[in-house]
């Protein structure tokens, strides 16, 4: 097994772990981390696809996965801190009037 494949393989360990978790875990902080758990699974991959092809493609991918990243992170923790204020919890389960 070569570094790139080791590498992909990580990614994809990576990727499924934080899909486990995202499923599995109730705390919002947890599903949060989580989901940046996948999203450096796939900027992995991209910097890997992007150092075996010697090309600027993946690395400029990775740039913008990574601005929209910190975009999303500060809305989802205002969101976040806005949820817990109401509920006075970090359960799932109490923000289940969410649904529409």
């Amino acid at each position: 097994m070569d570094k790139y494949q080791f590498l992909v393989t990580l990614a994809g360990v990576l990727f499924t772990l934080g899909l486990m978790g995202v499923a599995i875990r109730r705390n919002l902080l947890v599903v949060m981390m989580c989901l940046e758990i996948m999203l450096n699974a796939v900027v992995l991959s991209f910097v890997t696809s992007a150092a075996r092809s010697n090309t600027l493609a993946g690395v400029s991918m990775t740039f913008f996965i990574y601005v929209a990243a910190s975009c999303e992170i500060a809305l989802a923790m205002a969101i976040v801190v806005l949820l817990v204020k109401r509920h006075n919890t970090l359960d799932l389960d109490a923000h289940q009037d969410l649904k529409g």
